[in-house]
């Protein structure tokens, strides 16, 4: 995936940079959702020169580009998720955690939002919160 988001940031008019790609190829090997922080926290350790504020300009870069979505999951800082198909996530009110979820026909409702407001409908996110199974164990003893 290197060579594709490489071409992709020059095809831009973007910089090619180590901390780049290494804050992309972070991204697209985790399905936790980090925060900037999260990524910035992970990556320290190999670039320690790297700032907070290269993991912001990077994840804005790399939403230009297509390839993050940005997720306001009702937290205070926004996750990123390198999965770029439209699917739902739902998050953990306890713990925090953010998952995709699949096997939900959501076009169906997108349809009768459309239908129902004439809009053509160019994109959506859904977000649904709740207790994770592990949190429920927890709160169960």
């Amino acid at each position: 995936m290197e060579v594709c988001i490489t071409s992709l940031l020059r095809d831009k008019g973007f910089k090619v940079t180590p901390q780049r790609l290494a804050i992309y190829n972070m991204l697209s090997s985790t399905r936790s959702h980090p925060n900037a922080e999260m990524i910035f926290n992970e990556l320290q350790a190999m670039y320690p020169t790297m700032s907070l504020a290269t993991v912001y300009k990077t994840m804005e870069i790399l939403k230009e580009i297509g390839l993050v979505q940005v997720l306001n999951a009702g937290e205070d800082s926004f996750r990123y998720d390198a999965v770029m198909t439209n699917h739902p996530h739902v998050r953990c009110t306890e713990c925090g955690k953010v998952e995709d979820v699949y096997d939900v026909n959501i076009d169906a409702f997108v349809n009768e939002v459309s239908q129902g407001t004439k809009y053509q409908i160019m994109g959506q996110q859904f977000y649904f919160h709740g207790i994770c199974p592990n949190c429920q164990r927890k709160n169960s003893n």
